[in-house]
């Protein structure tokens, strides 16, 4: 009987395939790892025949030794939530070998050892597409524990998907904040000659240690070449590309800094970050856990029900179109749905949902003075005018809002900048895949 580990030839009644047999969280699953490193899964009711082809090869992989604190080096905690940073994939077992502790770390990225003392543990493993309000309030719980101990700087690893949705949320979070939290993730596992882990985890090490950047950040490389990382605003940051290691880009605004730890060098682009200083504050304003807030994409041909859906919702977000036209005009008789999304809105608005636009195109700033539908809309209650948020920023920072303020205050706040999340001034940056 063929084990995770094993080499296996899977057959169904379509195709064979020879690869890695690997763990599944799903037990109607087949998942085989190929020889270009990709996985590749089955239903197993359409497996006829699994035949063993080789055994895995026991591999024992020594840590590095344990490490004495340096006296010169200042002190950093590393806090995994799980995702492929701290992970490294055994091509010959098919086995996944997660790193956690510190002289495991410093052994994936000896690098580290030089430049700080490093606390490194798990606090929970967590698919990032998976992860909710109460992960972030546990994240940011740990992380105040951590600087209240002592570190430094705390750099907290996730998977890449949400991880601009757990840096603003920590940024809202983390209130009287003056030590660096950054955000890290890799687009590429540790295995992989292309893995972007190495020179993301190091150069946030280095940029705690060698700054005075003293709030929560993102760090991640800069280009798809290896060579710098770029530190980003939390609250002005989106994921704009499936798979390029360089796929984080500031949005309306420039990035905090180039880290380039092979030339010891930290460039600043933006001087109006927090600046480090002694923790005396630090607060958590932690999420309620049941709040509910939505986030719908306009486009064409909607309908009112698609917005009544969320009837019992503490907020909506609208990713509007252009300056922030919505569909709420009934021009001819093909349009009369628009009329009856525009009563929706209007019933949301009267339950007292809190409905909020923000800009589907990611560069530029709402307008909604421009148009007689944008106009009408904030008559009935839709807020949204001048916000140049992300509609991920938008949403957490509504959610956020919603968790510790009453509704009317919330509703002036939406528009107040908070945490560097709306900007009087726009810096475009729309060629991001040159």
């Amino acid at each position: 009987m063929p084990y995770p580990g094993d080499k296996v030839k899977v057959v169904t009644k379509d195709q064979t395939v020879e690869g890695i047999l690997m763990p599944s969280f799903d037990e109607e699953a087949v998942l085989v790892k190929l020889d270009s490193g990709y996985n590749f899964g089955f239903k197993k009711k359409d497996v006829t025949k699994i035949t063993l082809m080789e055994k895995a090869k026991e591999k024992n992989i020594a840590a590095a030794k344990s490490l004495l604190p340096v006296k010169d080096l200042l002190t950093i905690s590393i806090l995994h939530t799980g995702g492929t940073i701290a992970s490294k994939v055994d091509y010959q077992t098919g086995g996944v070998g997660a790193y956690f502790k510190p002289e495991e770390l410093v052994a994936l990225f000896p690098e580290l050892k030089q430049i700080a003392n490093v606390k490194s543990r798990l606090i929970k493993n967590m698919w990032s597409q998976d992860m909710r309000f109460s992960h972030y309030n546990l994240i940011a719980k740990e992380i105040k524990k951590e600087l209240e101990a002592g570190a430094e700087g705390v750099i907290v690893t996730q998977g890449t998907d949400t991880l601009h949705y757990t840096a603003a949320a920590l940024a809202f979070i983390l209130e009287g904040l003056t030590k660096p939290v950054m955000i890290v993730g890799a687009q590429r596992s540790s295995d992989r000659g292309s893995s972007d882990a190495f020179l993301n985890v190091v150069n946030a090490a280095y940029f705690i240690t060698h700054s005075d950047f003293g709030e929560v950040g993102i760090c991640m490389h800069g280009s798809s070449s290896d060579d710098t990382c770029v530190i980003l605003p939390a609250t002005k940051t989106m994921k704009l590309h499936t798979s390029r290691r360089d796929a984080f880009k500031a949005v309306n605004t420039a990035p905090w800094a180039n880290v380039d730890y092979a030339k010891q060098k930290v460039e600043f682009v933006c001087s109006t970050y927090r600046k480090k200083s002694k923790l005396k504050n630090l607060t958590l304003r932690l999420f309620k856990e049941d709040i509910k807030v939505g986030i719908i994409k306009q486009h064409t041909n909607m309908y009112a029900e698609q917005f009544l859906f969320y009837k019992n919702y503490d907020g909506v977000i609208i990713e509007s179109t252009g300056l922030g036209c919505l569909p709420i005009t009934k021009m001819d008789d093909s349009t009369q749905e628009s009329e009856n999304i525009c009563k929706a809105i209007t019933a949301l608005i009267q339950k007292g949902v809190i409905v909020v636009e923000a800009p589907q195109t990611i560069f530029g700033r709402l307008n909604l003075n421009v148009y007689e539908d944008q106009r009408r809309a904030q008559q009935i209650g839709v807020l949204g005018n001048g916000n140049d948020m992300t509609p991920a920023t938008t949403f957490i920072k509504l959610a956020w809002l919603l968790s510790n303020y009453p509704r009317e205050e919330v509703m002036k706040l939406l528009g107040m900048n908070l945490r560097g999340e709306i900007n009087k001034q726009l810096a475009y940056e729309p060629d991001f895949l040159n």
